[in-house]
């Protein structure tokens, strides 16, 4: 029955007229190879079936041109009304089209130009082939031959500079200076002299070499009922991998150096802007790049020289959504078509991912959802000397740094340096929950000691205390500027605040000795608290005094000296 409605419709069709007012769009698809296998189905029963890239990204198949809406409504309407055409068919006036992609892509009656083989990635540029593009017209013959464009097929050439990174302002289907310039760009990219005014050979080949690049990505619309998303992605660039909450991840395929996240959680206000301060720990959010977080939805982008990410996400309905892109710098301008597809194509469906949706081998300490954390080169120990947020460290913490924070997220800048000591303050103001009062009574040897610090290096998230004893006021070649403990500390400790057990702050735990000789287990150095007034006084800032007194409780012993404690990172 449905040969008989095809060829029924027919009689109702009009002759493709020149200047073309009206389309009666029936379809549209994801994909090229989807849109071109529709073209083809509706062209073996009608005269006039175009289609076109839209703007959105899709490709639309369409009947017409009629000469204007009335009679493009009408064809519609009658079609519509015998169940010929999909019933959300509906009048199209063209502004969403771009390149045409069927029958051919270009005006008719010019010759039928033969599709690039299809690469296997996606070209950044079309590959220079001087022979397939050289001068086949005189600038006054392409001249001629481009007058005889329609505003459709102009368009399409833009479309096409604009995919290739030479042509970035509207598309319009007006070749002014910037379309000149941008078709001389393109020219003498590709060995050709740069005249500005492109030769039928040369439309066809910058058409063709589109075509392949679109082909490449193989853009589909992919629906993860799992992560509850649908949206259009480049499936020729990357694949799915597994679930890790609360990412679906898609890896790079063959070859492209390019990923994809989606971000699919429950959640509140609140966990967005989790979510949104997590992320940027990661290593795939350089550092550098605009962070926008708004009520419901944040916006990451991150730039360094081996990559390049964006990512986005939105809370609605007690859940958030979104993507996350990865590639190199080299493909940024194919990326930047990329991501704006994907988020016009971006539709939220029911469900989300779980916390039980982990892949337990890739869980570690250094990862989250098995995407590496970024990490400082050197993580050391440090702590409050002042209200305002200054902080004292050793001064090995803090060499060929070319970025200090605190607890890897408070900005410091090196304000003073000696020997052993560097002295930090912050970018942004900063009140810490306390800071360090000094022991003004002399050290007795064999009393007890605390030690505060990282002593793993920020992998706890937390300062840890160590007991220990005071065992000589010098050390151990005799320098009195120095004292000699017995506490078993680690390398992260360097840089932390040695405490009586009053609680006042009698010295500086100093690195390990590497001279090549081993030390005695439990044994540590550190700078007595005499050195460090003296430093700090030097730099503008005037020490607190402790008060002294008795001894205090092992619990209120540990909350002085975690509260004043930091986490230094050298970057």
């Amino acid at each position: 029955m449905a040969h008989v409605f095809w060829g029924f419709a027919l009689c109702f069709l009009l002759p493709v007229m020149a200047a073309a007012q009206s389309w009666v769009q029936v379809e549209a698809r994801p994909t090229l190879p989807e849109a071109r296998d529709r073209a083809a189905a509706y062209d073996s029963a009608f005269s006039n079936v175009e289609g076109y890239w839209l703007r959105s990204g899709w490709f639309a198949i369409v009947l017409g041109p009629f000469a204007n809406s009335d009679e493009a409504q009408r064809v519609r309407d009658t079609l519509q009304q015998d169940r010929i055409i999909p019933p959300d068919s509906f009048v199209a006036d063209g502004r969403e089209f771009r390149q045409k992609y069927w029958p051919s892509g270009v005006r008719a009656g010019a010759a039928v130009r033969t599709p690039t083989p299809l690469p296997q990635t996606a070209p950044a540029a079309p590959t220079p082939q001087t022979p397939a593009i050289a001068l086949d017209e005189t600038p006054a013959q392409a001249r001629a031959s481009e007058r005889a464009l329609s505003r459709t097929e102009r368009e399409a050439l833009q479309t096409a500079l604009q995919w290739f990174g030479f042509y970035d302002a509207a598309i319009d289907g007006s070749f002014g200076r910037g379309t000149r310039r941008s078709m001389g760009a393109w020219q003498a990219e590709n060995g050709s002299d740069p005249t500005g005014i492109l030769t039928a050979k040369q439309r066809a080949f910058l058409l063709a070499a589109f075509d392949a690049a679109l082909a490449a990505l193989n853009l589909q619309t992919v629906t993860d009922a799992k992560a509850g998303i649908s949206l259009t992605m480049p499936t020729g660039l990357v694949q799915f991998e597994g679930y890790d909450y609360p990412f679906a991840r898609y890896g790079a395929k063959s070859g492209s150096e390019v990923e994809l996240l989606l971000i699919s959680q429950p959640g509140t206000r609140t966990t967005l802007g989790g979510l949104y301060e997590i992320m940027q720990t990661l290593e795939i959010v350089p550092l550098e790049g605009e962070r926008q977080l708004g009520r419901d939805s944040f916006t990451l982008r991150g730039s360094n020289a081996e990559l390049e990410s964006y990512s986005f996400a939105r809370l609605s309905g007690g859940e958030i959504k979104g993507f996350a892109l990865v590639y190199p710098p080299a493909r940024s301008a194919e990326m930047a078509r990329i991501i704006d597809i994907m988020q016009r194509s971006f539709t939220p469906i029911p469900g989300s991912l779980q916390p039980t949706d982990l892949n337990a081998e890739a869980q570690s300490v250094d990862l989250l959802a098995g995407l590496e954390l970024r990490r400082p080169k050197l993580s050391r120990s440090g702590f409050y000397v002042d209200p305002t947020g200054a902080v004292i460290t050793t001064a090995n913490a803090v060499a060929s740094c070319t970025r200090i924070t605190l607890d890897e997220q408070h900005e410091m800048q090196v304000a003073a340096r000696t020997g052993d000591l560097a002295l930090l303050t912050p970018v942004a103001p900063l009140v810490p929950l306390n800071y360090a009062r000094f022991a003004t009574r002399p050290p007795v040897i064999r009393t007890p000691v605390a030690v505060s610090g990282f002593s793993y290096e920020g992998v706890l998230g937390a300062p840890t205390v160590t007991f220990g004893t005071l065992a000589d006021i010098r050390d151990l070649s005799g320098d009195t500027a120095r004292s000699r403990l017995e506490a078993e500390t680690l390398t992260g400790d360097a840089g932390g605040p040695v405490l009586d057990a009053s609680g006042g702050v009698s010295g500086l735990l100093l690195p390990t000795p590497t001279s090549g000789r081993a030390l005695p287990e439990a044994t540590a150095l550190a700078l007595k608290s005499s050195q460090i007034v003296s430093f700090l006084a030097e730099n503008g800032i005037t020490p607190a005094a402790a008060r002294g007194g008795s001894a205090l409780a092992t619990e209120d012993l540990v909350a002085t000296a975690t509260d004043m404690t930091v986490l230094v990172g050298c970057w």
